[in-house]
C-alpha cells in the first residue's frame, strides 16, 4: 500500500453541515470526542493503510488545521518525501476558490501528476469510523472497477443538503445511484454513501481533463449519476459503526455515543487514532467532585458534579456546579453553582456563577467560542 496509494482529504466539503462549530473553522478541524479532530480518522485510518502521502484540500477558516496538523509526526508524516501536503484552492488556471468538488479536483491535478502511486483514495471529514484502507484498495483491484464507492447501510434519513444512495446487484455493481432522494422513510434500509471512494490516478486524471472539456461542475451528477451504466462502480460495505455528521444534532448524538464501551472499543481498540499531543498536568479531582459515565481529558479541575459528560482538555468545573449530559470543550471555564444540561460548548468559553443553561438530545443549547455568559 505505501507505494502504490495516495490519499486526499477534503477538509471543507461539509462546512455547512454544522455552521455553529465550522464558522471559524474547517469541517476538518471541528473538536470530537475529548482530544480528537474529525480530520483525526480519515487521516489515521489512510496511515494505518500504509499510505504516506495525504494531500489535504483546503478552502477557508484553515489556520485552526494548520495548527493542529503541523509537521505531521503525530501520525508519522513528517516525511522528505510524501507526508501531509496542503493544497490551495486555487487551480494554475483561476484565482478563484472553488464551489464544488470537481472544481476542487481541477485544482489539484497538479499534485495527482507529479505522483506515481497506482491508485487515490478520496475520503471526506464528515464521517467517523475505523476503517481499512487497504481492504477497499484491495476490493477495487479485485474487481477491475473504475471507481469503488464505500457506503453503510442506513435506517435514518439522511440530514446533509447533498447525499448519494446507491444500488448495488448482488455482485457488488452499482446499477442504481440518487442523489438526495426524497422518499427516504424512517426505519426502511438505504445503503449510504460515505464519501470516501477509491480510482486508480490516470482514471482520475484523464476524468478530470475530460470533464473540463465539456464543461462539467458536479462530480456527482455529471460523472457518477450520468455514468453508472457504462463506468464499472462498485460498491463496498462497509459494516463496521459509521457515524455521519450532518448537523449540531448529529454531532451531539454521535459525541454521546462515545460514553458506550462497545462503540469506543470499535473506533480505538483494534488500531490507534492518532492526534495532536498536548501535554498536559493530569486531571484533579477536588474534594466534592462526583464524576459519573464520563470522558475527561487531561488538564481539568473538578469540584463539583459531572454526569453523562464529555470533557476536553482543561476544562474547570466550579464548586456546585452540576454539568449533566453535555460536551465541554477546551479550556471552558464553569463557575460555581453553575446548572448545564444537554450543553455543547466551544473552546475557551466562560459561564459566570449561577448560571443555568439547558438544552435537549434533539435540540442541544449551543455556546459558541469564546463567550462569556
Amino acid at each position: 500500500m505505501a507505494h502504490s496509494t495516495v490519499g486526499v482529504i477534503f477538509s471543507n466539503i461539509h462546512d455547512e453541515n454544522i455552521p455553529e462549530l465550522s464558522r471559524q473553522r474547517t469541517m476538518a478541524s471541528v473538536p470530537f470526542g475529548g482530544r480528537y479532530r474529525l480530520i483525526d480518522f480519515a487521516l489515521s485510518n489512510m496511515v494505518n493503510s500504509g499510505i504516506t502521502t495525504v494531500g489535504i484540500v483546503t478552502k477557508n477558516n484553515y489556520q485552526s488545521l494548520i495548527d493542529h496538523l503541523g509537521s505531521g509526526k503525530e501520525w508519522d508524516l513528517a516525511r522528505k518525501d510524501g507526508g501531509i501536503k496542503l493544497l490551495p484552492p486555487y487551480s494554475d488556471e483561476t484565482d478563484k476558490p472553488y464551489t464544488t468538488r470537481l472544481e476542487a479536483l481541477m485544482g489539484i491535478t497538479g499534485f495527482l501528476n507529479h505522483r506515481n502511486e497506482d491508485y487515490v483514495v478520496i475520503s471526506d471529514c464528515d464521517g467517523i469510523a475505523h476503517m481499512n484502507i487497504a481492504d477497499i484498495v484491495r476490493y477495487h483491484e479485485e474487481n477491475g472497477a473504475d471507481i469503488t464507492m464505500v457506503y453503510h447501510e442506513e435506517t435514518e434519513p439522511s440530514e446533509s443538503s447533498y447525499f448519494i444512495t446507491l444500488q448495488p446487484d448482488a455482485s457488488g455493481r452499482i446499477k442504481g445511484l440518487r442523489i438526495n432522494p426524497s422518499d427516504l422513510k424512517k426505519g426502511k434500509r438505504y445503503n449510504l454513501y460515505v464519501n470516501i471512494m477509491v480510482m486508480s490516478r490516470e482514471f482520475l486524471v484523464n476524468t478530470i481533463q475530460s470533464a473540463v472539456q465539456r464543461g462539467f461542475s458536479s462530480f456527482g451528477r455529471d460523472i457518477l449519476a450520468k455514468n453508472v451504466d457504462t463506468l464499472r462502480i462498485f460498491g463496498y460495505a462497509f459494516k463496521g459503526y459509521y457515524a455521519g455528521v450532518n448537523s449540531i444534532q448529529d454531532y451531539y448524538k454521535h459525541s454521546m455515543e462515545l460514553l458506550e464501551k462497545p462503540v469506543r472499543d470499535e473506533l480505538f481498540g483494534a488500531r490507534d487514532i492518532y492526534t495532536k499531543v498536548r501535554d498536559s498536568a493530569p486531571s484533579k479531582y477536588l474534594e466534592g467532585a462526583t464524576v459519573k459515565d464520563s470522558l475527561i481529558s487531561d488538564g481539568c479541575v473538578i469540584e463539583g458534579t459531572v454526569e453523562n459528560c464529555i470533557l476536553f482538555r482543561g476544562v474547570k468545573v466550579g464548586k456546585g456546579s452540576v454539568v449533566k449530559n453535555s460536551i465541554i470543550m477546551q479550556d471552558t471555564v464553569i463557575g460555581e453553582h453553575v446548572s448545564l444540561d444537554s450543553v455543547i460548548t466551544d473552546k475557551n468559553v466562560v459561564i459566570r456563577d449561577r448560571r443555568t443553561l439547558a438544552g435537549c438530545p434533539e435540540l442541544p443549547y449551543f455556546v459558541s467560542k469564546g463567550r462569556m455568559l
